[in-house]
């Protein structure tokens, strides 16, 4: 009898540090604000889905690396007309390479469920596990740029880890800028990224 008592209790404390577990160490989503010279974005970023690439993402934005970056290039209908896999994006975040922290290991779609739609935020790469500081924002939904995508030969699409919530018309506004061969004439100031709540 005592020991069907002590189990009884025992049951309930692990469930009960369970539940503790399960919902205390949820990470919530992480808003922040993207400041330009053209008006403010406000991203959320889900760190429960991609936690490598949300901090490695918020490490930048918290030591002030991402003030005074930029947006510097634009993916348009008009500027990817000779491309077979089209693109529509805006890209950003151009630090100075000797402040870069180290490259992280791509979280890409197959791993979050995040995927390229209107407004996602993405790191940008050249190879698997190169991203560092640069990200871009999708234009309309961009398939190709998920896990198994055509944009990279290599298939593994890109590591998105969050979506604007506001100012999706600031996002435009800077995809429609003057540009040469993708690169912006006068690029978009990125005065400072911080976290709101």
């Amino acid at each position: 009898m005592k020991l069907n008592l002590f189990m009884n209790k025992l049951l309930k404390l692990f469930l009960f540090l369970s539940l503790i577990i399960t919902f205390g160490f949820q990470q919530k989503i992480i808003n922040c604000e993207i400041e330009t010279s053209l008006g403010t974005i406000l991203v959320e970023l889900y760190p429960d889905k991609a936690p490598l690439t949300v901090s490695n993402f918020l490490k930048y934005a918290d030591s002030g690396l991402y003030n005074n970056s930029s947006f510097f290039r634009v993916c348009t209908p008009q500027n990817e007309a000779d491309r077979s896999i089209k693109i529509e994006v805006i890209q950003g975040g151009n630090i100075d390479e000797t402040k870069s922290y180290p490259p992280i290991i791509m979280e890409n779609t197959s791993i979050t469920g995040i995927k390229h739609l209107n407004g996602t935020i993405s790191m940008a790469r050249s190879g698997p596990n190169t991203a560092t500081s640069q990200f871009f924002i999708c234009v309309n939904d961009q398939p190709e740029l998920d896990y198994k995508g055509k944009r990279n030969p290599d298939g593994q699409g890109f590591a998105a880890f969050g979506k604007v919530i506001e100012g999706m018309d600031i996002v435009l506004k800077i995809q429609q800028q003057e540009n040469k061969d993708q690169y912006l004439i006068n690029p978009i100031l990125i005065k400072t990224i911080k976290r709101v709540e």
